[in-house]
């Protein structure tokens, strides 16, 4: 079920091209609730919104991201032996954590916190080490033509963050409580490298180019930065607990929320230097950027905020409080709207 609990404007279905993303304030257009609770949303930029359910509600639903308008509820539970695990029979359930979208449009990758059903074990906590012998999870592949699971992809142990490079080569899952990084050939449909980053891996974002990738150890100081045509890792010490990454449209400058302080730091990539940094709230989590690299969305968990910042300066346009727990936000393109989960199950839309 969709609800609309407030229009306060027309939802522009184009960007305007004379209106820079640092010139507009965020306005609610749209509430969308149904059976649903969100760890995240991600846009595939192509014209759908996913966002990722967890345990709660075990599904992956998608959007219309033009209308709004649900889709398709998609299930986390599957036959494992259908995919030749045949050490396993009946269902087994997932939680969906994080999503990337192929960019092809044909794909989503969503990764599972925890896998529920005979033969694995209770599910990890988010304080963890690979001593902890947490099992390992699986990344599913959604075929958007069909809405059905059709690959698993074996991970560490609670995978969160994922993403796809632009050129479709590499498929790179973060996960938790290993403290590595799967890297999966597209075209081999398997984990070719496993990379050690240490204490919680979380965000990923990759360069345009598909050369390079960045990483977020949150439990520590850096964001590793990793060459993908070899893997050599370079640390970036861009402040405690970096957790979400984003990068300037010309890949120039880098963002990474600092959750324990409540930052975003702005990090120059050529200079390798921090250009500036602004507290944005309590507990900054996710973050997304307008195409167009003059704003910065985040979401800040423990002031149930949403704080728009202005890119050039680091200066706060705005702030909402959509929700109570914002944890995720994705910005979509084709609309110029900010999707914003709230995990106590609905969707803010905002304009832009």
């Amino acid at each position: 079920m969709i609800v609309v609990l407030a229009f306060a404007v027309s939802l522009p279905h184009v960007a305007n091209a004379d209106v820079l993303s640092n010139q507009t304030k965020m306005v609610l257009v749209k509430t969308i609730t149904g059976g649903i609770s969100p760890k995240s949303v991600t846009s595939s930029g192509m014209g759908l919104v996913s966002a990722q359910n967890m345990m709660y509600t075990h599904s992956v639903t998608i959007y219309d991201g033009k209308t709004q308008q649900l889709i398709k509820r998609v299930s986390d539970s599957v036959k494992l032996r259908d995919f030749g695990y045949t050490q396993y029979s009946g269902t087994y359930k997932g939680s969906p954590v994080e999503g990337t979208f192929s960019p092809d449009g044909k794909y989503l990758y969503v990764t599972n916190y925890a896998i529920y059903g005979a033969g694995f074990g209770e599910e990890g906590t988010d304080v963890c080490s690979p001593a902890s012998d947490i099992d390992p999870s699986f990344v599913y592949r959604i075929n958007l033509t069909k809405f059905t699971i059709d690959g698993l992809y074996p991970v560490g142990s609670m995978p969160k963050g994922i993403a796809i490079t632009p050129d479709n080569k590499y498929l790179l899952v973060a996960n938790w409580c290993s403290y590595t990084l799967d890297v999966i050939s597209i075209a081999a449909q398997k984990t070719v490298k496993q990379l050690k980053i240490g204490a919680y891996p979380r965000g990923i974002v990759i360069s345009s180019d598909s050369k390079k990738a960045y990483v977020a150890e949150m439990g520590g100081i850096s964001v590793h930065e990793i060459n993908l045509s070899d893997f050599t890792q370079k640390r970036i010490p861009v402040g405690l607990n970096p957790r979400a990454v984003v990068l300037s449209p010309d890949n120039s400058k880098m963002y990474v929320t600092l959750n324990s302080a409540g930052k975003v730091v702005a990090w120059d990539l050529k200079k390798n230097k921090a250009i500036g940094s602004v507290k944005t709230g309590e507990g900054a989590r996710s973050l997304a950027i307008s195409s167009d690299g003059t704003s910065i969305f985040v979401v800040n968990y423990d002031s149930d905020t949403v704080a728009k910042v202005n890119a050039s300066d680091m200066s706060i346009i705005q702030t909402v409080k959509p929700c109570i727990h914002p944890i995720g936000i994705t910005y979509d393109a084709p609309t110029s709207t900010t999707w914003v989960a709230c995990y106590s199950g609905s969707i803010k839309v905002f304009s832009n």
